[in-house]
């Protein structure tokens, strides 16, 4: 007989998520451009010098 457990096997995409929980100030949402040989996200100049925490969601 089979576990309810095994019935409820999250998908090979979703078994690579995470879930986070922070704290902050403020939030933004941006899409990454490229920059050179990598990427870049632009954030607002009154930023500068703040800790930030990037996650990406997809």
């Amino acid at each position: 007989m089979h576990n309810e457990k095994e019935k409820a096997v999250p998908s090979e995409e979703a078994s690579r998520k995470v879930k986070f929980e922070i704290y902050g100030e403020e939030m933004l949402e941006k899409e990454v451009k490229m920059s050179g040989n990598s990427g870049r996200v632009y954030l607002p100049p009154d930023w500068v010098g703040r800790h930030v925490k990037i996650i990406r969601t997809d």
